[in-house]
């Protein structure tokens, strides 16, 4: 996420990059700007297996049913309320308020208040109704509508279509946070050891990813881009804004293989992944500062704003680590000791 970041303000390929349809020179540029493209279903999938987890917890110390998922709906609307005063806004630094537009932080918090719906469901149930809305989706995306009509914009971009509104409609990621509840059935109650964990999450990933691969192969169904040859930037670049099947399909497969190789890494080097906990114990308070840092110092300043490449990007990249990992752990230690509302829900 943060080298992605690095990118869009320091590379000078988003002078003439379309995130919508990605002409990438060289596979420098290329890993790049692909890097960060399963940040978002792995957000997706992290929260809604965290709202499964956060809520099976509150049951089992006895919590009521309605208690526990209000606790999350409130986290959600949070999120939306979030992404609507801050994070539009940081992204320029702060020189305009921009209130009247959606994102993935605003998705997450939607995503969030659906899946308290049917988060005490079984995970079979779960699982089926993710599937469901993954295949009818490409359907979806063949309603008319006109963008120039303001109500007809908000509602297919808020849970369809992408565009100026919203790039990140709340349909097909939700179905990648339901597939991160189901997965945390597994992960975190019914996988029982470490090795259980990794074999499942090995076996899950790659036929996930097979059966995407095959979707992008036959060049039909679940496709939005065409692409010239197997192995080509084209082949990997099938849309995001909005994500197709494939993409979909490709990394939730890669983000249960993440999950099962962290798992694994953990197992031999414990100590070795604590870096992840600084970062992982307050991801919002990271996300937001981050973008906040950058827009200011590069967007609004004007400080190397897109005038860089690949090399440029990762000295930005190694620069805002320094910044941000003591930021991310003087706040963590803030939020373990505060009983305040607003600091417990960033």
């Amino acid at each position: 996420m943060l080298l992605g970041h690095s990118s869009y303000y320091f590379n000078s390929i988003w002078l003439y990059l379309d995130p919508a349809d990605p002409l990438i020179p060289n596979w420098e540029q290329f890993i790049l700007r692909y890097i960060g493209y399963i940040c978002a279903p792995g957000f997706l999938m992290m929260n809604g297996a965290m709202v499964w987890w956060a809520y099976q917890k509150r049951i089992l110390k006895g919590t009521s049913d309605w208690n526990a998922r209000w606790h999350l709906i409130q986290r959600g609307l949070f999120l939306v309320l979030v992404q609507m005063t801050w994070v539009n806004s940081s992204w320029g630094g702060f020189s305009e308020f921009k209130p009247a537009h959606l994102g993935i932080i605003s998705t997450i918090g939607f995503s969030m208040i659906l899946l308290t719906m049917i988060v005490s469901l079984r995970w079979q149930i779960r699982f089926g109704i993710a599937l469901a809305i993954l295949f009818l989706y490409p359907f979806l995306l063949t309603i008319q509508y006109n963008p120039e009509v303001y109500w007809q914009q908000i509602i297919m971009q808020t849970f369809i279509d992408a565009g100026d509104f919203n790039k990140y409609p709340i349909l097909p990621w939700f179905a990648l946070a339901i597939l991160g509840s189901v997965m945390a059935t597994g992960w975190l109650k019914g996988w029982k050891t470490d090795k259980q964990k990794i074999i499942y999450s090995l076996v899950i990933g790659v036929i996930s990813i097979l059966i995407a691969t095959f979707i992008r192969i036959e060049r039909g169904f679940g496709n939005i881009f065409p692409f010239s040859d197997f192995g080509s930037y084209s082949f990997f670049l099938d849309q995001k804004y909005p994500p197709s099947l494939y993409h979909n399909l490709w990394f939730f497969g890669w983000v249960v293989l993440g999950v099962g190789t962290i798992i694994f890494i953990n197992m031999i080097f414990p100590k070795l992944l604590n870096i992840l906990s600084v970062v992982g114990k307050v991801p919002l308070f990271f996300y937001c500062v981050h973008i906040a840092i950058l827009g200011i110092v590069s967007k609004r300043i004007g400080l190397f704003y897109r005038e860089g490449e690949v090399v440029e990007t990762l000295i930005g990249f190694a620069i805002m680590l320094i910044v941000m990992l003591p930021l991310a752990k003087w706040f963590g230690g803030v939020k373990q000791k505060s009983k305040n509302y607003i600091i417990k829900m960033i």
